[in-house]
């Protein structure tokens, strides 16, 4: 009798979900582009074959991960869609510590990280990075605005360099508490932006 009747982990369903999980984790422990197709297939794990079904290219693959980061809010941008939360907190929010990846170094910001491993404009990964980054500012204009601060779109623009730059910060000095430095600095320019 065959024993290729019995269920293994590599049939089934969830191969894509599988496939995300597993790249997501290699992403995080040694970043995207030292992470070959191969390595993710493996430790979904699925074939090959059922890899490229879902992801035809690791850009595809690539610009999926950081979706799925983005929708399930693994991203220090969605403290900013918290509407439990006030305004001016979830602006803060921006300097706390990054989600966790499970004992794996720092990795800062996902889309700086891809934006700077695929440094293509026009390419789709660095593309979906851009778009996500242009959202942050709108999102924190936004709040601003709700806020009553003066030049909204301006100060905007100077919190968001603040949090990308301590995320980039974080990463490299491997401290996922380096936001706390960014988020004093952030205080005083709302504060500032207030109205009298």
């Amino acid at each position: 009798m065959s024993t290729e009747t019995t269920a293994s982990p590599r049939r089934g369903r969830g191969g894509r979900e599988r496939v995300l999980a597993a790249a997501a984790r290699l992403f995080a422990a040694q970043g995207i582009n030292a992470t070959r197709m191969e390595q993710v297939a493996e430790q979904a794990p699925v074939s090959k074959r059922t890899l490229y079904a879902h992801f035809r290219t690791k850009d595809e693959l690539v610009v999926a991960h950081l979706h799925e980061l983005t929708a399930t809010g693994h991203t220090l941008e969605s403290a900013l869609s918290r509407e439990d939360v006030p305004a001016r907190e979830r602006i803060l929010g921006l300097f706390g510590p990054p989600p966790a990846t499970g004992g794996a170094p720092v990795r800062g910001c996902p889309f700086i990280d891809a934006a700077a491993e695929f440094p293509d404009p026009a390419g789709a990964v660095h593309s979906y990075a851009r778009e996500q980054k242009l959202l942050m500012v709108r999102l924190v204009t936004a709040l601003a605005e709700e806020l009553g601060c003066r030049e909204p779109a301006a100060l905007a623009e100077q919190l968001v360099t603040l949090a990308d730059g301590a995320a980039s910060r974080a990463m490299v000095l491997d401290d996922p508490d380096y936001g706390r430095h960014a988020r004093a600095a952030a205080e005083i320019l709302l504060d500032h932006a207030l109205p009298d």
